[in-house]
């Protein structure tokens, strides 16, 4: 046997191995590059603004439909990606059909624009949104199949600074990219070329996509991810109304704090033009910095969460921050570079801290819906937010939206205390330090375990008789699976070997 095909007892020795840090970083890097492409288009209408209004003569308000058409069909179709992936198609299938959609909504939303058609435009984005938000369902399976345990802060972290670098490419060279077209077209035919050559981005990420799911099958094989999860129930759609109050919770974050996220950088470039009387292209760079600094802090962020534990401890001082962030940006005209760094600082910690803790509650049989459930909810708030920041907009100005902004975040506070009410009660691990947990988790394993002999000692000390070896390796089977199933309430799994 050779070491590609090791034990993963030992220590493998050859990067070919799924358990190998270079595989795995390489694996990583295939999961970043997955959401690249759908993040860059999304955000193609914010970086051309004026051009849409220009050229395709939108208002505010249809231009606002533009980005609520994509999260409408998620309300619902994103939490069916979710279970679709748990009980029939698998994470690897599911991927690839999930890419497909959305590179197919791409070509359609830049076909709309070419001939200039509003309703094919929604249907493009319509068709965007369906593949769009169930594969980052689809991605955030992938990170905690292969990462779960110390290092899932980090690579949640590292895999949402990939994809908001896609965002921030986007508004980078979106402009000079429409400025070279006009060489060769004019009006809405050049804004639709330009939305074709934006959509290849999502070509190269299905083809990542089909790369990651051979890496994953072989994985599966080698490490023997089957026969680890051979035993469990599958999951059932009631199971949901078993999910804890603490995740319930998670949601409502979910969607009280993104919807000050999303729909602010969706009409930020026209927020910098009229207020700070900003050029489109010095518009475009300051609405980028959100992403920007999400790209490049994300990943660290990710490691002092792994490092420091905490996490809604670092969840409500991200809300708390970004509250102050707003505040600056609707109330006074310091300069929005200080207003908009910090609310990707902001938005790059909570990020990092908020969606490793679906993981920490909700059992791995069950995470594709969980994750689903989540975008579905926050699809909801961003659908009706951002239509209704349209008609703000155009009625009442920027200053009202901002207001309603941060009333969505005291309401993602609110729920953040919650949560660190809640788990503290119940002696929960969510706010735990790395060493506390592991501690927790030590003490559990030796309390369970003197339970069992307990159980299991006999009550005549002059009995003679021993039980056989069949049922000794019975009895350490049932206090195995007992132990088993009590832990994974209290922490992640680790079927992936750490780091050698």
């Amino acid at each position: 046997m050779d070491n590609t095909e090791s034990s993963t007892a030992g220590t493998p020795t050859s990067w070919c191995h799924p358990a190998h840090r270079v595989h795995r970083f390489f694996a990583l890097l295939l999961m970043c590059f997955l959401c690249f492409g759908s993040y860059f288009c999304y955000d193609t209408p914010g970086a051309l603004a004026d051009n849409f209004k220009g050229d395709s003569h939108l208002n505010t308000s249809q231009f606002a439909l533009l980005y609520s058409i994509y999260s409408w069909p998620n309300v619902v179709l994103c939490f069916i990606g979710g279970y679709l992936i748990d009980r029939y198609f698998g994470v690897r299938l599911g991927t690839v059909i999930y890419m497909s959609i959305l590179f197919t909504g791409a070509m359609l939303f830049a076909l709309g624009v070419y001939i200039n058609k509003f309703w094919l435009m929604i249907l493009g984005r319509f068709v965007f949104g369906i593949g769009g938000e169930s594969l980052q369902v689809a991605v955030n399976n992938y990170v905690v199949l292969w990462f779960k345990g110390k290092e899932l802060n980090m690579v949640f972290g590292l895999q949402l600074s990939f994809s908001r670098f896609g965002s921030t490419v986007n508004f980078w060279v979106m402009e000079p990219i429409y400025h070279w077209v006009g060489n060769y077209y004019g009006g809405y035919e050049r804004l639709g070329v330009t939305l074709f050559i934006a959509s290849m981005t999502c070509l190269g990420s299905l083809l990542c996509g089909l790369i990651l799911g051979f890496m994953d099958h072989r994985a599966e094989k080698i490490l023997e991810r089957s026969e680890q999860h051979s035993n469990e129930p599958p999951f059932r759609m009631l199971d949901i109304l078993n999910f804890k109050t603490v995740y319930w919770l998670l949601t409502i974050i979910c969607v009280a704090y993104y919807v000050a996220i999303f729909p602010f950088i969706a009409l930020g470039k026209l927020f910098f033009e009229r207020k700070f009387d900003f050029n489109p292209q010095e518009a475009n760079t300051v609405n980028s910095m959100v992403y920007l600094l999400s790209a490049a802090l994300s990943p660290f962020f990710g490691i002092l969460i792994d490092k420091t534990g905490r996490n809604v401890m670092w969840v409500i001082l991200s809300i708390i921050t970004t509250i102050g962030s707003h505040f600056l940006l609707a109330f006074t005209f310091v300069n929005p570079y200080v207003g908009v760094m910090s609310l990707g600082v902001s938005y790059s910690l909570l990020a990092s801290g908020l969606w490793p803790l679906v993981a920490m509650i909700v059992p791995e049989s069950q995470l594709g819906t969980a994750y689903g459930i989540c975008q579905a909810v926050q699809n909801l708030g961003l659908a009706t937010v951002l239509i209704l920041a349209g008609v703000v907009v155009d009625k009442f100005g920027y200053l009202m939206l901002e207001m309603f902004f941060l009333g969505c975040l005291f309401i993602a506070l609110i729920a953040a205390v919650l949560i660190y009410i809640v788990d503290s009660a119940n002696s929960g691990v969510l706010n735990l330090s790395p060493q506390e947990r592991e501690a927790l988790k030590t003490a559990t394993i030796q309390t369970d375990e003197r339970a069992n002999l307990l159980d299991h000692e006999s009550s005549d000390p002059d009995e003679e008789a021993r039980p056989s070896e069949d049922e000794r390796d019975s009895v350490l089977t049932q206090s195995d699976r007992i132990r088993s199933r009590y832990i994974s309430h209290i922490l992640p799994n680790t079927n992936i070997p750490d780091r050698p």
